[in-house]
């Protein structure tokens, strides 16, 4: 399986992405710049973590209008995996690969601390290696995280299971506590109709080997990994 990692100027998690795929699970991984108008032959993408663009106008704005977004629109139409990290998940967002936005934090402050996340849907590509009752534990870093939808859009993503992460506390319990930033429901995360293309705004690469204390995170690509070695590949 060959994965690419998007790149944008701004981007600040693009290496530890590669990282992860490269150096911890072994597998292949190379960077496609932001002015590239082709992907090139991989199997899932990752829209990684940073401030493209500088955040300006609003996270992910600028970046959906990039030369690289019209190739990665036709990969997720043909069925390819695509995970957005922080601002790739706002950048998803922008660009309609995903339904919903993000908005600023309840609370109007950059958060930055770690969180349990509660997989919805252990059928998704994202989380198909996850065991009933596991959680992830791994941080956030973000001022404009609070996932919003209207009360329509809500009511599909609950019926399609198309919510894939909720803030929770250490037992699984999701409770207005356990919600660092507002998000309507405790989403963390969504795919879209397909189930093809996933975002979230916690960091699961940040927490995806024993030395960082906590690895977690590694369940979300190791179920992508899962997900294409049983079906030999998503793409129609």
């Amino acid at each position: 399986m060959k994965f690419a990692v998007l790149q944008f100027p701004g981007s600040n998690c693009d290496q530890d992405c590669l990282h992860v795929i490269s150096n911890v699970l072994g597998y292949s991984a190379e960077y496609v710049w932001h002015k590239e108008e082709k992907i090139g032959n991989v199997d899932a993408v990752i829209v990684p973590g940073g401030f493209s663009y500088g955040d300006y106008l609003r996270c992910g704005a600028i970046a959906k209008c990039s030369p690289v977004m019209n190739a990665l629109k036709e990969f997720a139409d043909e069925g390819g995996m695509i995970l957005g990290i922080c601002n790739g998940f706002q950048i998803l967002t922008e660009s309609g690969l995903l339904p919903g936005g993000l908005v600023r934090n309840r609370d109007l402050q950059f958060i930055c601390q770690h969180v349990y996340l509660k997989p919805e849907n252990l059928d998704s590509p994202f989380n198909c290696a996850m065991a009933p009752g596991e959680l992830i534990h791994c941080p956030i870093a973000h001022g404009e995280g609070c996932y919003y939808i209207d009360d329509a859009g809500l009511q599909e993503l609950e019926k399609n299971n198309q919510v894939l992460w909720r803030y929770s506390d250490s037992t699984g319990q999701v409770s207005p506590e356990s919600n660092p930033n507002g998000s309507i429901s405790s989403i963390a995360g969504v795919s879209n109709l397909k189930g093809n293309v996933a975002g979230l705004m916690p960091h699961p690469e940040r927490a995806s080997e024993d030395v960082l204390g906590e690895n977690s995170g590694r369940k979300i690509f190791e179920s992508m990994i899962k997900s294409f070695e049983n079906s030999g590949t998503l793409k129609a």
